[in-house]
């Protein structure tokens, strides 16, 4: 499993991350500034790390020097919104700059995106009794394969990526079909229904009036 340090000393946005990474699959640990990251750093390997820079006792910035060696890459989150502060962290050798506020769909895109820069992703997806083989594009429900359409395949990798998320039409439509939506959900509708039987997700994949679709975990 990828292992995850989140370093931030707000805790409502440390719970916040770790909830949903930790809903996406991923075993995540919390430090709530600087030393304490440190001191983690000493004792652990991980696989990524989630750095605010404005910590107390070490900020981010002389944190970021003391992970360089270790070569684990780092995502940095922050209120620093200005173009100096992203151009610097980057500099500095950051994978990537996210300002706060933001949305958790958009953080676990680029956290799978450094992930895959890295060769760090897992190849393998589960949710409740569901396997999913990403390398093989195979999903097994217990010890049965079950006979999903690429399109399928790809909207349960991706509901699955982002449990407990309402993800919109149209960003799902655009990201599984490679085309601007117009509005018809028929397709993307049709597939839903289809995955729902296929998978026996019918109560935890959830259609939002409106809105879009929310895979839900317990």
């Amino acid at each position: 499993m990828i292992k995850i340090l989140i370093v931030e000393d707000e805790e409502a946005i440390s719970n916040l991350i770790k909830i949903n990474l930790s809903a996406a699959g991923y075993d995540c640990t919390c430090a709530t500034d600087g030393l304490s990251a440190a001191n983690l750093l000493e004792k652990n390997v991980y696989d990524l790390i989630l750095l605010d820079i404005m910590l107390p006792n070490i900020d981010g910035y002389e944190l970021l020097e003391y992970i360089k060696p270790t070569n684990t890459p780092v995502i940095f989150i922050t209120a620093k919104a200005s173009l100096d502060d992203r151009v610097k962290g980057l500099t500095l050798g950051a994978e990537d700059y996210i300002v706060k506020p933001f949305e958790v769909v958009e953080l676990l895109a680029r956290i799978n995106v450094v992930l895959r820069r890295y060769n760090k992703t897992t190849s393998i997806l589960t949710f409740d009794d569901l396997e999913i083989n990403l390398d093989k594009k195979q999903v097994k429900k217990g010890e049965v394969v079950l006979e999903l359409t690429p399109k399928e395949f790809e909207l349960l990798v991706m509901l699955v990526r982002n449990v407990n998320i309402t993800l919109f039409r149209e960003r799902i439509y655009e990201s599984i079909w490679e085309c601007d939506y117009y509005g018809d959900t028929r397709t993307l509708d049709l597939h839903v229904q289809r995955l729902r039987k296929k998978t026996g997700l019918q109560k935890k994949l959830k259609a939002i009036y409106k809105v879009g679709y929310r895979l839900e975990s317990e």
